[in-house]
Order: C-alpha cells, then structure tokens, then sequence
C-alpha cells in the first residue's frame, strides 16, 4: 500500500486557506455526529516524526473539547503487560455522540499474531454503531532522518525523539515492509486504511481533513442495520449442552456431607489460587441463574476458598448512563483481572442475550449478533491465557416460588425480593428459550458452560467448587 502514495506532491497557498474552511466543516459535522449520537474513533498511525502530534493539533481547532478525547498511547507498561492485549483501547472508547482520537493505537506495538484480534475488534465497534477512520502518514528514509536530525540539534526538541524512531530509521526498509505487512492485514471494508503522504504537511492536513469529512457524511447518511454474524454462521466450535427442561435437579447431600467437604474444598482451592498467581494465570468465573436460584450464597463459598487480596467480585446490575453509551461489552473489559488474579462476575456479558432480548433493550440484530461477538470476546480471555468458567444455577419454578415466599415472610431476607423478581417469574417460558440458546451458541470448549443443579444448595456449592478446582487443575497440568 505505502509504493502507491505520492511522496512528491506539495500544498499551497490555496490548500492553506481551503484547509481553514474544511476545519470548520469538520467542526459542523462533530455537532451532528453528537446529535446522532455516533461514537467516532479515528486512529493516527505512521512513521515516527511524521507529523501525527502537530496534525492531531490542527485538526481539533474548530472541534468542540468537550466532545472529544485524544488518547496517547505509550509503550507497554508492566502492568499494561498483566492485561489482555486490547485491554486499554476497550477502556478508552468514546461514547454515543463522542470522538476519540488516538495518537497511536492498537497498532503501535503491532504483532501479526495480534491481526486477528484488531479486526475483530474493529468490526465488532463497527457492527455495534461506531465509525472507525484509520489513517497512516507516510515520509521517506531521507525525510525522516532530517526531521530526527533537525530535532536532536535543539534541547527543546531532542526528547521527542524516542529510541523507536532512532531504530525505525536504521532499518528503514525492514519497517516499511512490516507497515505493509500491517496495513494490508487490516485493510478491511468496515474499518479501511488510508494511506497520507506526511512530507507536506499542508498537504497531510488537507488529506486527514477530507478522508474525515467523507467518512462522516458517509456515515450520517448510512441508516442500514448492521447485522454482522449470526449464530447459524458461526465458525466456533460449539459443546452440546442440554435443554434446561432435561436437566434432573434431584441430586442433593446432606448438612452434614456439605460441612464436611466444604472446607477441604476451599481449602484445596485456596492452594491452587497460589499456584496460579506464582504462574500469572487469571482466573474468570461468570454466574448466571434464576433469581433465587443462590448465586450468592455460592459464590460466597467459592470465595471463602480465595485470599481476600487476589480476588474481586463484580455485581452486574442494569447499565448506568456510561455504560449505555458504550459497547455494551465496554463495562466487562474494565474489570478483567490482572494476571494471576481471579474475577467473579455476579452476572455477566449474557444479559445481552437474555435480559435485553426479553425486556426489548436491544434489537433481535443485536442480540442475534451478541452470540457471536461473546464467543469472540472469551476467545480473546483465553488467548490471553485467562481460564473462563461459566455457570448457570438451575433450580424449578416450584423451588423459586418457595424461596421467593420465604425471603417476603423473613424480615432479614426481605432486601433480597423485589417487585422486579415477581415480574421475571411471569416470563419465566421466555427466559427459558433465551437460556436455551444461550447455552446452545455459546458453550465452546475453551470457555464450556456448566449447569449447576441447585434445588439443593449444598450440592451446588460443592459441584461449583469441585467444577473450578478441576479446571485449575487442568490448566496447571498443561503448563507444568
């Protein structure tokens, strides 16, 4: 891609003042952008000293600041290195009506075995309403040994040249195939490349001016649904996984079985936690069930097996402002644990599938697409090296019913019922199809749904805990 960009074409005078008219332009459209409430995400990528810092700069004359971020993204951090590779860019997207512009992205610190993850990624903000504009400046060898030289005669300036542009220079002609190499990758027909000569930069800002303004008008005037990959075109491989009419709640132990192997569990459990912190395993565990059916008492157990400093547990309640704005996968990856960290979640990313499918919160496009984009999203958690463990608490309705009356005739327990919990018990066939289809696109062997049974508490706190202490154990089997 980069052979074909014209190195040689110069601005003027004229592209100066017809530069001025197209910021205020762009300036226009942000305003209708917000008012139709278009998340935006324009990346700046290329050589170093091609000019991004003093282009963003322009740019963002005529936009209004609050409506837009500009993100710089650094070398990897350590604790950036403890994180899934997308981890601070998920962080960082704008939301409804907003604009984040990245100096630097994703690709900064590029690996081909990342490309997968980038274009899924960007198809996925794409499909789920974002506009993404990727732009790459391009100079020569000689060019940007001049402009390095030229900055390292004035202290003011020396510091802006890193070691990395230092390195990019040296070995020119390696970095450009490498460029070409990403660029082509992830050249794709939602989120496309265009390639800007940064030799002039009157120039570079009449191009970055106009690709932005035609990506805008582009996308203002685009009302097509994206429907992106529905679950019959799914490529995972799927486990089978029962209907929950088939599955026997009958199993059951006593009091005094529970008592006794309930703490040589978590005692085993806690041993294997340490294991995985010494290796930098993550351990992600998601709970999902009918209300009342003792998500809560059972995570308790789970983390009663836990040390207190290695663990956190993220409550899932209905989206607050923010997290409406955002992809609604946004407020999952801002609490993915560290490495060698365990994350519970008391409900999780399926809420999507099953709680906004029922109550309408999103379109059957969106929920349709929502199976494919999870199954994506914990492939991502698992490449990164995370173990992804699922549960879904089974109980009946007769077992429902007794716990919901207990909890409104006790008044210790009373906080636990609410007008809502009566109301899902009425759709209770609805939630049982969407369930039903959630376990059937969405248990794949690296992230395999289990159905707890739990008309009988003990017995499901105890296959829980024996469920986690048998997938450790057969992750550190592997890395041993």
């Amino acid at each position: 891609m980069l052979e074909n960009v014209n190195l040689t074409a110069k601005g003027d005078e004229v592209m100066k003042m017809e530069n001025k008219s197209l910021c205020v332009k762009l300036g226009v459209l942000q305003q209708k952008m917000k008012e139709a409430g278009i998340p935006t995400v324009v990346v700046f990528e290329g050589w170093g000293t091609s000019g991004k810092g003093s282009l963003i700069g322009k740019l963002i004359l005529n936009m209004d600041p609050r409506n837009f971020n500009v993100y710089v993204t650094a070398k990897s951090t350590s604790e950036d290195l403890r994180r899934p590779y997308l981890y601070q860019f998920w962080n960082n997207i704008p939301g409804k009506g907003q604009m984040t512009i990245f100096d630097k992205s994703w690709y900064h610190e590029y690996k081909k075995k990342n490309t997968e993850s980038i274009n899924v990624f960007e198809r996925q903000l794409v499909d789920n309403g974002y506009l993404v504009i990727k732009m790459f400046l391009h100079i020569t060898e000689e060019e940007q040994e001049n402009r390095i030289h030229k900055l390292l005669q004035d202290k003011a300036t020396s510091w802006r040249v890193s070691k990395r542009d230092l390195k990019e220079n040296r070995k020119y002609n390696k970095t450009l195939e490498k460029y070409n190499d990403m660029l082509e990758a992830t050249d794709t027909g939602i989120a496309p490349w265009t390639v800007i000569s940064g030799m002039d930069k009157t120039l570079a800002l009449n191009c970055i001016l106009k690709n932005m303004i035609t990506s805008i008008e582009a996308r203002l005037q685009d009302e097509s649904v994206k429907i992106g990959v529905l679950p019959q075109d799914m490529k995972f491989e799927l486990v089978d996984m029962p209907k929950l009419s088939e599955v026997n709640l009958d199993f059951s132990v006593t009091e005094e079985v529970y008592r006794e192997k309930i703490d040589e569990l978590q005692k085993k459990l806690r041993e294997l936690s340490y294991k995985l912190y010494k290796a930098n395993i993550p351990l992600i565990l998601g709970y999902e069930g009918w209300d009342a059916a003792g998500k809560g008492g059972n995570i308790k157990r789970v983390a009663g097996g836990l040390d207190p400093r290695d663990y956190d547990v993220t409550p899932i309640a209905a989206p607050d402002y923010i997290e409406k704005n955002r992809h609604y996968l946004w407020r999952f990856w801002k609490n993915i644990p560290k490495s060698g960290h365990v994350q519970i979640f008391d409900r999780t990313w399926y809420g999507r599938v099953m709680v906004e499918r029922i109550e309408g919160f999103c379109s059957k496009e969106d929920y349709m697409r929502a199976y494919n984009e999870i199954n994506e999203f914990e492939k991502e958690l698992t490449d990164w090296g995370a173990i992804v463990i699922k549960f879904w608490l089974q109980i009946d309705q007769d077992e429902q019913l007794a716990r919901f009356n207990e909890r409104q005739n006790t008044p210790e327990k009373r906080y636990k019922i609410t007008d809502e919990d009566w109301r899902n018990r009425e759709k209770w066939d609805s939630y049982e199809v969407a369930v039903d289809d959630m376990l059937k696109y969405t248990s794949t062997p690296n992230a395999q749904w289990h159905i707890i049974e739990s008309n009988n508490k003990y017995f499901a706190r105890l296959k829980t805990l024996e469920i986690i202490i048998s997938e450790i154990e057969k992750r550190l089997k592997k890395t041993s």
